[in-house]
């Protein structure tokens, strides 16, 4: 997932960039309205967390301008402020969300992960291609080459998850929550189970190994294969 974030707190966005870092993301950091209207319109981005309170243009200003342009990239916005008429001015200036400081990073997390889920979903976009393997969406097939590729339900969901993020670290417990629907890790080996049936289906008979294992870390699958 690749996200901006328009902040101007730098003890904030250190914290919410570091955060998602941590979890896999990629995180684009700006600290001024101006610069956050100019990221957004420049990236393919897969969601934005805007601070509303910003140095040069306001994140309603910003979030306003993003939307007139056409740009229907998911926005969390933050704000100090609770009261009711903040949040509706932002919803209706075209906000996806809204969460008011001070939040946990956690609720943050899953807030901005569902609207860049979400946003995923809603695109038309049926095969996901990675070298000589294919994931078909909407028969539920898997080919490497001309080979077809049987797999259970959580090997086909595991195997899209890495495919979606292709070319980025996915975390275990993006893993477990994407997959699995799990949002703590509760000690369990099922992913290391499931990746090691995958590998033996998609992997093991090929020439170019598909699944990387990121010690300490996650998998990857390659942007292109080798």
């Amino acid at each position: 997932m690749k996200v901006l974030l328009v902040e101007d707190d730098p003890k904030v966005a250190s914290h919410i960039a570091n955060g998602l870092l941590g979890e896999g993301h990629e995180c684009i950091t700006v600290g001024d309205g101006t610069s956050g209207y100019r990221e957004a319109s420049n990236n393919e981005l897969d969601a934005v967390i805007l601070d509303v309170m910003l140095p040069e243009l306001d994140g309603f200003s910003v979030l306003e301008k993003l939307r007139e342009e056409g740009n229907t990239t998911p926005v969390l916005l933050l704000s100090a402020k609770s009261q009711v008429e903040d949040k509706v001015k932002g919803l209706r200036t075209g906000a996806n969300d809204y969460l008011t400081k001070p939040f946990a990073f956690e609720e943050l997390l899953a807030r901005v992960e569902g609207l860049a889920g979400r946003n995923k979903e809603s695109e038309d976009k049926t095969l996901i291609k990675v070298g000589d393997l294919t994931l078909d969406l909407v028969n539920r097939k898997v080919l490497r080459g001309d080979q077809e590729i049987d797999l259970q339900s959580k090997e086909f969901q595991l195997l899209e998850c890495l495919l979606r993020h292709k070319g980025k670290v996915v975390t275990r417990s993006m893993l477990l929550e994407q997959v699995w629907n799990y949002h703590f890790d509760p000690q369990t080996n099922v992913i290391d189970v499931h990746i090691s049936r995958l590998r033996q289906k998609v992997d093991k008979a090929f020439n170019v190994p598909l699944i990387e294992t990121v010690r300490g870390t996650g998998y990857r699958i390659a942007d292109e294969l080798a």
